[in-house]
């Protein structure tokens, strides 16, 4: 019988390192995803993923059970992450560069034999995503990764991110109208 997060999480406050283990094996996954979305590359992503689960671990203690352990998990990794893009954008690094063998965080639309055409415009357009995705702020980024492509709701947003629904819906909505202008060159034509 599988343990819910609850019990593995009191199991770990009385010192069972097994319990820790099974929640980290349980949520890496999701937080990996959600890591490499935000920061937009896999050795930062494995950072992040790393940080948020000691993070965790250290503030073990403070977790208030009335929450749930993912959506805790997911605002310390959140804050994880922006921390790393923050730091990096700090550097001058481009943020846009993601190892030749990491998997593509904007897949393309699945195709039998894609032309040449389509694939040079396939191409054309993840590097156009890219690009404005990194010129948002990393709150805004982190926002809309987690509205968008975590299909979390406002309010989830907004706790992940310590801010209000309002403020949560703001960014979002910023997010999405520089995305729109940013992409609106590739994709008026297709609409004539």
């Amino acid at each position: 019988m599988e343990l819910s997060d609850r019990a593995l999480v009191t199991q770990a406050r009385s010192g069972d390192p097994d319990a820790f283990r099974a929640l980290v094996e349980r949520h890496s996954r999701v937080v990996f995803r959600q890591a490499f979305r935000m920061t937009g590359n896999r050795e930062d992503a494995e950072d992040v993923v790393q940080e948020a689960f000691l993070r965790a671990y250290r503030q073990l203690g403070r977790f208030d059970e009335r929450a749930g352990f993912g959506t805790w998990l997911y605002r310390i990794s959140t804050n994880c992450a922006l921390d790393t893009v923050r730091a990096r954008r700090r550097r001058n690094e481009n943020s846009a560069v993601a190892e030749p063998d990491a998997p593509d965080p904007m897949a393309q639309v699945p195709a039998r034999d894609p032309s040449p055409e389509r694939s040079a415009w396939s191409a054309q357009l993840r590097g156009a995503v890219e690009d404005a995705m990194n010129e948002l702020s990393p709150t805004e980024r982190a926002a809309f990764v987690l509205r968008h492509f975590e299909g979390m709701h406002i309010e989830e947003v907004g706790r992940a991110l310590r801010c209000r629904p309002g403020a949560a819906k703001h960014s979002v909505f910023r997010a999405v109208q520089k995305l729109r202008r940013a992409l609106e060159p590739l994709v008026a034509p297709v609409r004539s």
